[in-house]
């Protein structure tokens, strides 16, 4: 490879893991703050934590700044710790993949993506990250899955700015696409050297689909999961079918135009997947709304739904494309499993001309799931056993015990390296 070819463009499936960075930091009554980094204790483990991902063969790490506390006020900057994370990521020569916007904003952003203000504020922060870090951080995420953005903060109300229904999902949807644009602008015009990985999740509907009832909102739905995506790659023009629901809720011409002429691309696009809980299934003469509160059930169609995925989102956005999230739940021998199968079928999408360039397993360690903001449990009633790497419970705090996960994953790693060593 010359100097200037992609990492990922050397013919290999590369793997990864990631490093749970859901942050939010705003609580309403009967509320608790998520601060994934904290729950699990990685502000204080962080050195030992880095060093994990290289000892399973990890090429690169997805990992997020916690932009709550980089900027704990309106103007000012505190980098120390994250100085010496990304030092540590030099030291160990693990790849970053940086969310810069995984989830959360600051405390001190009133309404959150609704601010007037905030495409400018989040383009700032992410400006002022790749302009201190281009020594080490070369790949961004300007946003973690919008779209679960859009739904949790603009349609279902659980997270700020507690959005409700189809209007609160345009107006979030639009407010997050726009600070997406004027990130990835502003990391380029800093780093030209810079690639991005947009990352979006699986949302797949199947079953009674086109039952009378479901007909028209399962539609609506099997594309609104590309919604953001859509509108800042430019796609949202005269024929898109979402194009009515926006125009109705708000979005202007010029709005459109707006984003058609500051559109940007993926360098990779990156598909989260979970092979239990990506899939919905409509049921004829059942009504749900959709997410935590009225949830519809889930299918676990395995390697078929991953397949079909990447496929959906190499054919729209004609970039490679990369799995940035999946596992199962479950014991290491479930776990296991799934790698397994799941790595097979992404080499036989690859031998069919797909091209696949990465394998993220999700988390490095277990995190603390989501359902701990409404709870009054501790956070280890929460505990999700995901990991390459158990959270357990000592005296010393939460230690991270290897388990029989990552030796496999670790074996698949060294494979492919293998690989690139045999190829000079």
């Amino acid at each position: 490879m010359t100097a200037n070819t992609p990492w990922w463009n050397d013919g290999r499936l590369h793997f990864g893991a990631g490093i749970e960075n859901t942050f939010v930091p705003q609580a309403a009554p009967g509320e608790r703050p998520v601060d994934e980094y904290e729950l699990t204790e990685h502000y204080d483990r962080w050195h030992d934590d880095l060093a994990l991902a290289q000892s399973v063969g990890a090429e690169f790490l997805r990992w997020g700044i916690p932009w709550h506390r980089v900027s704990p006020a309106p103007g000012v900057w505190d980098w120390n710790w994250t100085d010496r994370v990304m030092a540590r990521f030099g030291e160990l020569g693990v790849r970053t993949i940086v969310d810069v916007l995984h989830y959360g904003t600051p405390l001190w952003l009133d309404d959150q993506f609704l601010h007037p203000d905030y495409a400018q504020h989040v383009a700032e922060f992410a400006t002022r990250a790749a302009e201190r870090y281009s020594d080490v951080a070369v790949d961004w995420t300007p946003v973690n899955e919008p779209m679960i953005h859009a739904l949790f903060c603009g349609e279902y109300g659980y997270w700020p700015p507690y959005g409700r229904g189809p209007s609160g999902l345009v107006a979030v949807s639009t407010a997050i696409a726009r600070g997406f644009i004027e990130t990835q602008r502003g990391i380029a015009d800093v780093q030209p050297e810079a690639s991005f990985v947009h990352v979006d999740a699986s949302l797949r509907y199947v079953g009674d689909v086109d039952a009378r009832e479901h007909r028209a909102h399962a539609r609506r739905l099997s594309e609104q999961a590309f919604l953001v995506e859509d509108l800042v790659t430019g796609r949202v023009v005269a024929d898109h079918p979402l194009l009515p629901l926006l125009t109705e809720h708000g979005v202007s011409d010029d709005e459109l135009a707006w984003f058609a002429d500051r559109a940007v691309a993926p360098d990779v696009m990156g598909v989260n997947y979970y092979p239990r809980h990506s899939t919905e299934v409509f049921e004829a003469g059942i009504h749900h709304r959709g997410g935590f509160a009225d949830p519809r059930p889930t299918r676990d169609d395995g390697t078929a739904g991953l397949t079909e995925m990447l496929r959906r989102y190499a054919d729209r956005y004609g970039a490679p494309v990369m799995v940035t999230e999946t596992c199962v739940t479950g014991s290491p021998a479930e776990r296991i499993t799934w790698l397994d199968a799941s790595v097979d079928a992404i080499e036989q999408l690859r031998i069919s001309g797909i091209d696949v360039v990465g394998y993220t397993w999700w988390p490095l360690f277990d995190m603390i799931e989501w359902t701990y903001r409404h709870s009054v449990e501790p956070p280890m009633a929460h505990r999700l056993s995901m990991g390459l790497f158990d959270l357990v419970e000592s005296t010393t705090g939460l230690e991270r015990r290897r388990n029989a996960v990552a030796s496999r994953f670790e074996a698949y790693s060294k494979s492919s390296r293998a690989l690139k060593t045999a190829a000079g």
